[in-house]
């Protein structure tokens, strides 16, 4: 079962609500939250911008393509990530955007920092920036009440997230195409690699969680409530307590958008478990998961 739980609950310590949280986290690995600092107009609003965007003609997309830098920033056109490598690169498109560091700053070099590309219209930086911001905000209590859920220290994961590898994806699933196959997929099934992910929907059906003992679980949100699920990162990081969950989205017969905040520590956390005396940075695993994915990462690496 995937728990419906309430932010504010979750935030004032309520012992239910935590139970709960706690139980998805090492179980199903799967939850949806309403009652954040995010409405659904501001939801809709960052929806219907991306709709726009994604409407657009190749040849405007293309202006901000992802495939010319060595970065994950700007558009991504189909065929342009695959996260599965037994199934075809995933058909939908996306838009990737992510946290600016001041000029100078020491882990400015790395791709995870890379500056945004931006389309022409300004309205698209303004909602995108913002909701980025306020989604930031909204994820770091809910990993708050994470902690506290599984019993850890409530500040275990403070200032691990001051520049935080935070990425928000605007993802446009079109219908089904008609020539897509068995290894065809709007994403194919995946675990997620970080930390925490906070994912907004349009309401439309389409994602599926794997069961622990097999088969589907289909999950949707309407605009205000979140999808969130927890990463590889968090699993390790948790020492295997925490659990990422296998997941996709075959696609039907309408298009759906998805708003995703991959929620990440700061590149040079360590995020190897307490007590083991291990190193594994958070930048190094994302850089290999990265690496595996990106169809133009690929290329160059």
């Amino acid at each position: 079962m995937i728990p419906r739980l309430d932010a504010a609950a979750l935030a004032a310590g309520d012992a239910e609500s935590l139970k709960a949280l706690g139980e998805a986290a090492t179980g199903v690995g799967f939850a949806t939250v309403h009652n954040t600092a995010l409405s659904a107009a501001r939801v809709k609003e960052a929806i219907e911008t991306y709709r726009a965007f994604f409407h657009l003609p190749e040849a405007q997309k293309r202006a901000v393509d992802m495939a010319r830098t060595g970065s994950n920033r700007g558009w991504g056109a189909p065929g342009s990530e695959q996260v599965d490598p037994d199934a075809n690169p995933d058909y939908k498109q996306f838009f990737d955007v992510g946290f600016q560091l001041p000029e100078g700053h020491l882990l400015g070099g790395k791709r995870f920092y890379a500056p945004n590309l931006w389309p022409d219209d300004p309205a698209f930086k303004g909602v995108i920036s913002k909701y980025y911001d306020d989604a930031l905000s909204v994820a770091k209590r809910l990993l708050t009440a994470i902690a506290r859920s599984i019993g850890a220290d409530p500040a275990h994961f403070d200032g691990a997230f001051e520049t935080p590898m935070a990425l928000l994806r605007g993802n446009f699933y079109p219908a089904r195409p008609d020539w897509a196959g068995a290894k065809d997929f709007g994403i194919a099934t995946h675990t997620d690699y970080g930390c925490l992910t906070l994912l907004a929907t349009d309401g439309s059906p389409g994602l599926e969680v794997r069961k622990r003992g097999g088969g589907w679980i289909p999950v949707s949100a309407p605009p205000g409530e979140f999808i969130i699920n927890f990463g590889e990162m968090l699993e390790f990081w948790t020492g295997g307590q925490v659990k990422a969950t296998p997941h996709r989205v075959v696609g039907g017969l309408a298009e759906r958008i998805s708003i995703p905040l991959f929620f990440n520590p700061t590149y040079d956390t360590n995020v190897a478990p307490e007590g083991t005396g291990e190193v594994m940075l958070a930048g190094d695993h994302l850089s290999a998961r990265f690496e595996e994915t990106y169809v133009h990462l690929k290329v160059k690496s």
